[in-house]
């Protein structure tokens, strides 16, 4: 662990074991490189939208995965959600839902 002053503020900074591994790949006309298979699957990047944000920073290289939908996400974008989604939307607009001032009412509508 590190700990450092800034701005009156200390900072802790800590170490966490990565795994790690090294590809390497070959930089083709006008720049474009092509992410190993495995690595684009292990991100997300084989999804449609995936993007991957460049940064330089100290002499190197940093490639950061950017997904349109967040994997822990994913699920509300599937057909069937979205087709709930959809049938609760319709619902609402066409007056097919009820409000309860008190949890009790709400409680005793459902066991009717």
């Amino acid at each position: 662990m590190l700990a450092g002053r800034k701005a009156g503020f200390l900072h802790y900074r800590y170490t966490v074991p990565m795994k790690s591994e090294t590809n390497f790949v070959t930089v083709q006309s006008r720049g474009v490189i092509a992410i190993p298979t495995a690595i684009r699957r292990q991100f997300g990047l084989d999804r449609p939208g995936a993007q991957v944000e460049v940064i330089e920073r100290d002499g190197e290289i940093v490639l950061r995965p950017h997904v349109p939908v967040p994997s822990d996400q994913a699920w509300f974008w599937e057909k069937r959600w979205q087709k709930m989604e959809r049938e609760a939307d319709e619902a609402i607009a066409a007056g097919r839902v009820e409000s309860f001032e008190k949890v009790d009412e709400f409680l005793d509508d459902l066991d009717s």
